[in-house]
């Protein structure tokens, strides 16, 4: 009974309370205050004469080239703090730019070049992941470098054509070799022609051909003058008496024939095609192609060769007359042997040059044959233990 009176007060007291709070007009809350919206600034941007795109590194073209997407859709970076564009302001300048560079508009020749580089810009700033990259690789070239690849600090020239390249590299290798041999033909021809024209000795690097040569010279020099005597008009002491004789030295008309042979014998030389050992004129077979061809057969039949000397050496056999021949070329050199007679060469190769002490002994005596008679004499009185100085 007594709870029952203790809830009735409660009710009752609870119902007081809310009637009072709704009739006091200062307990009432406030309502809030409007917020008021900052007045959007006039957008000015002049989208047909904006032509100004900055530039970043972007050698890649991961996000607008060479040039800034801010500045293509006219933004500054460096202009702002924290106030960056928003997506509603990114989006108005890219249908303003659009529409003014769209190549169905605009007249501009570079406006379709523009317009792509203007959706690619609005592309790169909308998106954001990509406009966070962006912003991040303004200033640290080191990340553009390490996410794209190290080859997008180098400029590569356009590919060229391999085929028309190694033409090219073969066609100058060709005439190098071409007039190489030339050159080495040349060499000889004009040694020859010297030594005939002077009438060098064996000691002075005269040959039997010079020699040949000088003695052919001067038969057709001898006809060329009997020809012109027989062409003559009458002497000239029938008409004007007689006249004197100059007298001319033996060195003055030696010059006198060096320079009537020297025309005879450069004619006769130059209708020799091969001197030998390898000095010839050049020919199509000295081609660097022809060679590079020829050379894998080469290497392997002197691979055989050589293959085939060791396992008789290692059986002890006696040097056939091929080994013979080839290591005794080898001995004296390619050029002296072709330069040899037959004659000569199997005398060389029963003189078994390969062995050294044979060769140095050979050698000497070839040195020998090239001194004139008096340094003979005196070469031979020093080996007899005389003064060195006979022979200077």
């Amino acid at each position: 009974m007594l709870h029952r009176t203790v809830l009735r007060l409660a009710l009752c007291l609870l119902v007081f309370v809310s009637v009072g709070a709704e009739s006091s007009p200062e307990e009432q809350e406030t309502p809030p205050e409007p917020i008021l919206k900052k007045p959007e600034v006039e957008d000015k941007f002049d989208a047909e004469g904006h032509t100004d795109w900055g530039s970043y590194y972007d050698p890649q073209n991961i996000f607008c080239g060479k040039f800034d997407c801010y500045k293509i859709l006219g933004f500054d970076y460096g202009e702002w703090a924290t106030d960056r564009p928003s997506t509603k302001q990114i989006t108005k300048r890219y249908r303003a730019l659009s529409r003014a560079w769209h190549p169905d508009k605009s007249k501009h020749k570079d406006a379709k070049d523009r317009f792509v580089k203007i959706a690619r810009a609005y592309e790169v700033l909308t998106d954001f992941e990509q406009r966070k990259e962006y912003d991040l690789m303004r200033f640290n070239q080191d990340a553009y470098y390490n996410k794209y690849g190290s080859g997008v600090i180098f400029t590569y020239a356009p590919k060229s054509d391999v085929t028309i390249i190694v033409i090219f590299v073969l066609a100058l290798l060709n005439l190098y070799t071409w007039f190489a041999q030339k050159n080495r033909w040349q060499n000889v021809a004009n040694r020859l022609i010297k030594a005939s024209v002077e009438d060098w000795s064996p000691s002075m690097g005269g040959t039997a051909e010079s020699k040949r040569l000088r003695v052919d010279a001067l038969d057709v020099l001898k006809e060329k003058e009997a020809a012109n005597a027989t062409t003559e008009t009458a002497p000239a002491a029938e008409k004007k008496g007689k006249a004197k004789k100059v007298k001319i030295s033996a060195k003055e008309k030696k010059l006198i024939e060096q320079e009537a042979l020297r025309p005879i014998i450069t004619e006769m030389v130059e209708k020799i095609d091969d001197f030998g050992a390898g000095f010839h004129k050049p020919t199509w077979e000295d081609l660097f192609i022809v060679n590079l061809v020829k050379f894998p057969v080469k290497f392997a039949s002197g691979l055989a060769w050589q293959t085939k000397y060791w396992i008789r050496r290692l059986q002890k056999k006696e040097l056939n007359d091929d080994e013979r021949a080839i290591l005794t070329e080898r001995a004296v050199g390619h050029v002296n042997w072709e330069l040899a007679s037959d004659e000569d060469r199997q005398g060389m190769i029963k003189l078994e040059l390969w062995v050294k002490e044979n060769f140095l002994e050979w050698t000497e005596e070839q040195e020998f044959k090239k001194l004139s008679k008096s340094e003979q004499k005196a070469y031979k009185r020093m080996k007899r233990g005389g003064s060195k100085d006979h022979l200077e």
